[in-house]
């Protein structure tokens, strides 16, 4: 077996963690190191903090982001399976069939919970 195939992989990784960590070790190397009570205040909309930080927030919050992820990544599969359609034959159209129903009975499910009431 030999290693120089992944040679291209090994760069592609390097590369990619160089452009992620050096901009910001270069920043926090060469940024100005002042601090003061004002730049460590917390921030929030201009006005002080006027509530702990660790307040409790409302579940469906959560929920709702949920299911934004869930049907954002519908539509990322989705698109694939439709342009690519007349290419994949029948094996392919059943498969996406059963992706939108399983789908389809997980927003029932959510919509039966009361998950997408807004109160």
């Amino acid at each position: 077996m030999s290693l120089e195939q992944y040679l291209p992989v090994l760069l592609f990784l390097l590369v990619g963690l160089a452009v992620g960590v050096l901009p910001q070790v270069v920043g926090y190397l060469l940024g100005p190191q002042r601090p003061d009570p004002e730049k460590n205040s917390p921030y929030e909309c201009g006005f002080e903090a006027f509530e702990d930080a660790r307040m409790k927030f409302d579940v469906r919050y959560y929920l709702v982001a949920i299911l934004f992820i869930l049907f954002d990544l519908e539509i990322a599969f989705l698109i694939p399976w439709a342009v690519a359609f007349a290419d994949i034959g029948a094996t392919g159209f059943w498969a996406g069939v059963m992706f939108l129903m399983i789908l389809v009975v997980g927003f029932v499910y959510e919509w039966k919970k009361g998950a997408l009431d807004w109160e």
